[in-house]
């Protein structure tokens, strides 16, 4: 790596961040550009992992025995609730989050809400209107009642929702592609 001014370094298991303390190192001495993404299970990442690599970055100790940073920056993110456990959506996680999730696995763009009255309305991408049809505390049906309150106007149709009432050959007529909460929902 001694010499990749531009290397991407992965740690996924960052312990105590020695990584990054390496790479921060590096760029100190001879310049570079070098990035670290650094992956920490544990419940330290913030105390231990995170706190080193700023200390690093700003300098350490006192005296005869402080340490000059080495200047930089890095950000510290922490995962979320899983948004599938087993095969059922995880109800802890906020439905405006797995909007989001549906939304960039659909488009590959990220999600902002869409304006209207439709509270399961997506929006729209390449000419597809997407709605998801979801509520927590109960199964919710695809069903010409549900279609009544579609309003916006698209070249085709994606619904999430728990259950179908309308048979493929009558949602394929009307351009609609049905997908079953949570079986349909993409993996990363």
């Amino acid at each position: 790596m001694y010499g990749e001014e531009n290397a991407l370094v992965l740690d996924s298991f960052a312990g105590s961040g020695t990584t990054a303390h390496a790479v921060l190192n590096m760029n100190k001495a001879d310049g570079g550009n070098r990035k670290f993404i650094l992956v920490e299970m544990m419940d330290y990442a913030d105390s231990i992992t995170a706190e080193r690599v700023r200390r690093v970055i700003r300098g350490y100790g006192e005296g005869k025995s402080a340490v000059e940073g080495t200047g930089g920056s890095f950000s510290y993110y922490e995962l979320g609730e899983p948004l599938l456990i087993g095969e059922n959506l995880n109800e802890a996680v906020a439905p405006e989050k797995i909007r989001e999730y549906i939304w960039f696995m659909e488009t590959k763009t990220p999600y902002t809400p869409a304006a209207g009255d439709n509270p399961y309305y997506l929006g729209q991408h390449n000419a597809t209107g997407y709605y998801f049809y979801y509520e927590p505390q109960r199964i919710t049906v695809l069903d010409y009642d549900f279609l009544s309150t579609i309003t916006e106007k698209t070249g085709g149709t994606v619904i999430y929702a728990d259950r179908c009432s309308i048979d493929d050959d009558k949602l394929s007529q009307m351009g609609i592609v049905f997908k079953k909460i949570p079986r349909d929902i993409s993996r990363l």
